[in-house]
């Protein structure tokens, strides 16, 4: 299963066992090239992990293991995972900034703990066959295996007809499941125990001024930029003629001081082109730019996506993007992107919630939303009345 995800790490290896646990991982090493080979273990060795993804905020959590009595061995953050477990068991999870999924065995109570971050940036599926449990950063390295008579899931297929993608827990296989975003797995003694550590705080945070929030959205930026360059590589970012890019550019310069190689792909058809924006701005700002033009023929890339993501998605700049990031790998192992901005800041009207649904709403149970909403995504029918299945239509934004 390691090799089969060679493309996710291809600069290092490594394995553990021992009886009633196997861990393998693939490393792509973004901080302490040297030292940060994994699994990496606590000071006795009870305790293993093998880690996807950056913890922003390492740096912090190591001092104070240290203050702690902890012991650390190498300068990066996977190690940071097993003393925090020590520390604090499964609640670790709270004190991590980061994108991240990882795995950790704790030897003495035979526990083994799946975690995934609070917006599922980082892929983690499992499934249990036959009592086992089986995990992986991709769909295609558990097909591989040939553990079951793999079947499509239905509903899961209505979902993506419907939405264009497939949200968890499900995945187009019935037999896999997705670990979903904020939550983590237990798997003791043969049996499976997933629960959920955060949720969105949707109560109101802060009342101040128009010019007050400017100054605050531009510190948040500002340090989540900053926490997201601690890096022993270079970093890049990847830039279109959009808004989310273009602000993290400016920011990179002007509030960091920071002179980033930017990267941008362009089109020659001129309603899909933003490479003129883009290069106006590199300009503006006095970054590197490198931008890759032309034709390519996008499809000879489409059985490599199909691999990667395992499962049918409709989004259409996958292609793009994956060129785009072929691009970018030649020059930095890192980069910066805009994604993700749209969703933050309310980018389209889908995201809106008029303002009687917001506070009709609030008249029901949350109960209720979270399980209209879910039927509604696996296609669901509308299993009550006609006065219930109207308001379910009109308060699903």
């Amino acid at each position: 299963m390691a090799g089969a995800m060679r493309h996710r790490g291809p600069d290092d290896e490594g394995y553990f066992q021992e009886p009633g646990v196997g861990l393998a991982v693939r490393r792509l090493s973004i901080v302490d090239l040297v030292c940060g080979g994994q699994p990496i273990s606590n000071e006795d060795g009870t305790i293993h992990v093998i880690f996807n993804g950056e913890i922003y905020n390492y740096i912090e959590l190591r001092a104070d293991l240290e203050k702690r009595g902890h012991r650390l061995s190498t300068r990066g953050d996977t190690e940071t995972l097993v003393h925090l477990y020590e520390e604090h068991g499964v609640e670790m999870l709270r004190f991590l900034r980061g994108m991240f999924a990882f795995a950790l065995w704790d030897s003495r109570k035979k526990l083994l703990l799946l975690a995934r971050d609070r917006l599922g940036k980082k892929p983690l599926n499992y499934a249990v066959i036959d009592g086992t449990l089986y995990f992986s950063s991709e769909l295609a390295p558990l097909l591989d295996q040939r553990l079951a008579s793999w079947e499509i899931d239905p509903d899961a297929l209505a979902a993506y007809l419907i939405f264009g993608f497939i949200s968890a827990p499900q995945t187009i296989v019935k037999q896999i499941k997705k670990l979903p975003p904020a939550h983590y797995l237990v798997w003791q003694a043969g049996e499976v125990n997933v629960q959920r550590y955060w949720s969105f705080d949707q109560s109101e945070k802060i009342v101040c001024s128009y010019d007050e929030a400017l100054d605050l959205l531009r510190a948040k930026l500002d340090e989540s930029i900053r926490l997201r360059l601690r890096s022993d590589v270079p970093v890049g970012l990847l830039l279109s003629g959009g808004l989310d890019s273009n602000t993290l550019l400016a920011r990179l310069v002007r509030g960091l001081g920071q002179k980033v190689k930017a990267f941008t792909i362009g089109f020659t058809q001129r309603e899909y082109d933003e490479s003129g924006v883009a290069q106006t701005s590199a300009r503006h700002f006095g970054v590197e730019h490198h931008l890759l033009v032309g034709e390519p023929d996008l499809l000879k890339l489409l059985p490599d996506v199909v691999r990667h993501y395992g499962e049918p998605s409709a989004d259409k700049s996958a292609l793009p993007t994956m060129l785009l990031c072929g691009l970018t790998s030649c020059y930095v192992k890192v980069a910066l992107s805009g994604d993700g901005g749209d969703e933050a800041f309310a980018g389209y009207p889908k995201h809106w919630l008029k303002s009687w649904q917001h506070h009709v709403s609030g008249f029901f149970p949350a109960g209720w939303r979270e399980r209209w909403t879910l039927n509604s995504m696996k296609g669901g029918p509308w299993q009550q009345t006609k006065i219930i299945e109207k308001l379910r239509r009109r308060l699903l934004p």
